[in-house]
């Protein structure tokens, strides 16, 4: 199969979808690899790198959609591109098409076949593909919480370890999933005070007793949160928000320290921070109503060489997969592999989508009978 790397148009996404030495993986079982020039070069992975892996160097995007069959992204498909995609493509990437009706409408009438690397899921109910940059983006979130509340970058200047006679810094992260678990840890690590807060408490107790030693947990409601966010000095939300999930109002802001900061790292606008609103890593910090925010949407981009190769490393069986087999034979051997077909030639088999958008939904066993 000949599989395609575009390089990602969305403004602030430095990733790339395949790393060379998972380029020589495909290529050695036998697969045809295309790599639109520079589409590494902003994550550190050079045209280069990728020529000697054995991949195909090629000039543009739209080469890359015209020749390949396997497109594998990281991004969903933008509207740039929505000409770019025909029936005869299989496209791999973070679609999360739920709330992108435009894109789905792009999806069904190319009737494409599409995997949203966001549904896979395994036996045990976890998301394999999201698991790392989930991680990531709790670890690149602390960091730049951390960094922007330094006095140089109008913070109020507070030491994340303390000194000697001094505090830490206080630190109260909602979520204790695999975002907030790995914010946690590093908050931990840099000898912070770090309070974890949840509703689940099975999850609590794991964090405090296995994930994060040291943490201090708190279970999460109005009353809890409104104290602990008393003397905050940097607050951080990992919960995913839901419709009428709000953890801090804008009137709960007052209650807050002047100039602290609260990171957002599922940044959906009007969320689970009422006040949260898209930032970009160029600008990322606002200001409402005296608390400094950062709301940015792809977090795991500022560590571009290293979120690349941990998502390549977690994609690229799966993709070989995909490609050795064909779509339909991958899908039907593998439980994995068909929780992210969410598309089949002009029919949606995704029930959010189809929920939220009031499409038809198809089961997906009536296209592994009807289509090819």
């Amino acid at each position: 199969m000949i599989i395609g790397v575009p390089k990602e148009i969305k403004e602030g996404e430095f990733r790339v979808a395949m790393i060379p030495s998972n380029v020589r993986v495909l290529a050695d079982a036998g697969h045809q690899v295309l790599v639109e020039t520079a589409a590494g070069k902003a994550a550190g992975y050079p045209d280069e790198a990728y020529a000697a892996a054995g991949a195909c160097i090629v000039a543009s995007e739209a080469e890359i959609w015209e020749k390949a069959e396997l497109i594998v992204k990281v991004k969903e498909i933008l509207p740039e591109e929505f000409d770019f995609v025909k029936e005869r493509h299989i496209v791999f990437t973070y679609i999360h098409s739920a709330n992108r009706p435009p894109q789905t409408e792009c999806l069904l009438q190319s009737k494409c076949v599409a995997f949203a690397m966001e549904d896979m899921k395994d036996q045990n109910g976890r998301f394999p593909l999201l698991e790392p940059m989930s991680r990531i983006a709790g670890e690149v979130g602390m960091l730049y919480g951390i960094f922007y509340t330094q006095t140089t970058f109008g913070g109020n200047g507070k030491l994340v370890c303390g000194t000697t006679g001094v505090k830490p810094m206080k630190i109260v992260i909602f979520g204790a999933g695999n975002v907030g678990l790995a914010a946690a840890r590093l908050a931990v690590g840099m000898r912070a005070e770090v309070v974890l807060m949840d509703t689940n408490q099975p999850a609590l107790e794991r964090a405090r007793t296995v994930e994060v030693p040291g943490v201090r947990t708190c279970t999460s409601n109005r009353q809890n949160v409104e104290e602990e966010i008393r003397d905050a000095d940097l607050v951080v939300n990992c919960v995913k928000w839901f419709p009428g999930l709000t953890i801090i109002s804008r009137d709960m802001l007052a209650l807050m320290k002047p100039n602290a900061m609260i990171v957002d790292i599922d940044a959906e606008p009007g969320g689970a921070i009422e006040t949260s609103r898209y930032s970009t890593h160029e600008d990322p910090v606002y200001i409402v109503d005296g608390i400094r925010h950062i709301g940015i949407p792809n977090l795991p981009s500022s560590a571009a060489y290293s979120a690349s190769a941990s998502l390549s490393n977690v994609t690229t069986p799966i993709i070989k997969e995909i490609a050795d087999k064909g779509w339909k034979r991958a899908a039907l051997e593998n439980p994995l592999i068909e929780y992210g077909l969410d598309f089949v030639r002009g029919y949606l088999t995704f029930a959010d989508t189809a929920e939220a958008q009031n499409r038809p939904l198809t089961e997906k066993a009536f296209v592994y009978e009807n289509v090819d």
